[in-house]
């Protein structure tokens, strides 16, 4: 069963291409828009497992990444699924924050498909061709 990464930016270009290059590698790719969109499915079970990976952006609409972040750590079930904070911000104070709120990893953007894999890969224990 392949990896399975949840993306959630309000951006539909870093979903598409964060949807694209993950696809690509091999892996289940599951976007939204929000976070309550993001957390109603994953409260009413409209995803059949856990996200291994999440992609959170900060800057959300309705709720913000560190909330969503702080949320989903609250949650026993939630506590084996890596989140990456994916964002423009990129001071001390944010990535402190981000880390705060239950976040593993910080990505700024812009950022390279190449430095998304690598983050992938490192956060999952995958080497490049193993991803299934």
């Amino acid at each position: 069963m392949s990896k399975l990464v949840m993306v959630i930016d309000d951006s539909p270009t870093v979903r598409k291409i964060v949807e694209v290059s993950l696809r690509r590698e091999g892996f289940t790719v599951v976007a939204f828009s929000d976070g309550i969109e993001a957390l109603r499915a994953a409260t009413t079970h409209q995803l059949d497992r856990v996200p291994d990976l999440i992609f959170l952006d900060i800057d959300l609409p309705k709720m913000n990444g560190y909330e969503i972040a702080r949320y989903l750590r609250s949650k026993s079930q939630w506590n084996r699924a890596v989140i990456v904070m994916l964002t423009r911000h990129s001071g001390v104070v944010d990535r402190l924050k981000a880390r705060l709120s239950g976040a593993q990893v910080f990505l700024t953007k812009p950022f390279t498909t190449q430095a998304l894999l690598e983050v992938v890969n490192s956060c999952l224990h995958l080497t490049p061709s193993a991803v299934n």
